[in-house]
């Protein structure tokens, strides 16, 4: 699942000032409630996961010194395994559990056919 989740340069920039303030970070993706299918970025471990989630991708970003694990249900999974995902974000507020929510941007999920 190497190439399954990449970043955009400009979610890396939001990426690195949020792990400056918050320390290490995770993504998980949301299964609709809350911001619709957002992912939600949170400090590492403080959304539990467990035996119905997978770990789609280590994150290596630039700037950020461990990677930032990237989460979703395994049955969300199964309706999401033929895409190639992109975390991005754009101007405006997403869920108050994110925390890029207060800065004034929001991620979100581009996605492309695996292929």
């Amino acid at each position: 699942m190497a190439d399954t989740v990449t970043v955009t340069p400009a979610a890396a920039e939001v990426l690195r000032s949020l792990r400056e303030r918050h320390g290490p970070l995770m993504f998980h993706q949301s299964g609709g409630c809350c911001d619709g299918s957002a992912p939600m970025c949170y400090p590492a471990g403080e959304f539990r996961t467990g035996s119905s989630d997978v770990l789609l991708a280590s994150l290596a970003v630039d700037g950020v010194p461990e990677p930032v694990e990237f989460w979703m249900s395994s049955a969300q999974w199964e309706l999401w395994k033929h895409t190639r995902l992109t975390v991005d974000v754009v101007p405006g507020r997403g869920s108050g559990f994110s925390l890029e929510a207060p800065d004034g941007v929001r991620f979100l999920i581009r996605s492309r056919l695996a292929g």
